[in-house]
């Protein structure tokens, strides 16, 4: 398994929107703020993904009142670990094109 996945910017920001616990809209509402309205996600786009993170641990559900039909996510230190990886990662691209871009100028 590689320990440094790249992510998918969907991916992300749900993984960033759960830095604290949220219920299905909630993620859907923060990753649109974060992203400034670009990534917008669909429910079942959403529940896909939400399944898919549980399954791969990045994520977990939170324990719900028997009577609650809100299903609250939490990011756990592994999901923690890979969003941290994927920020180094994506400042490491961000460097690389302003050495480049800087290169080019001269």
């Amino acid at each position: 398994m590689n320990d440094n996945p790249v992510l998918t910017e969907s991916t992300y920001y749900i993984l960033l929107s759960l830095y604290t616990p949220q219920h299905g809209y909630g993620i859907m509402q923060r990753t649109e703020a974060l992203s400034g309205g670009r990534v917008r996600l669909a429910a079942g786009t959403l529940y896909g993904a939400l399944t898919s993170l549980c399954d791969k641990g990045w994520i977990a559900p939170l324990p719900v009142d028997e009577n609650s039909r809100k299903k609250e996510y939490q990011l756990t230190a592994k999901g923690l670990e890979v969003l941290k990886n994927e920020l180094n990662r994506l400042r490491q691209l961000v460097a690389n094109g302003e050495t480049v871009l800087k290169e080019e100028a001269i």
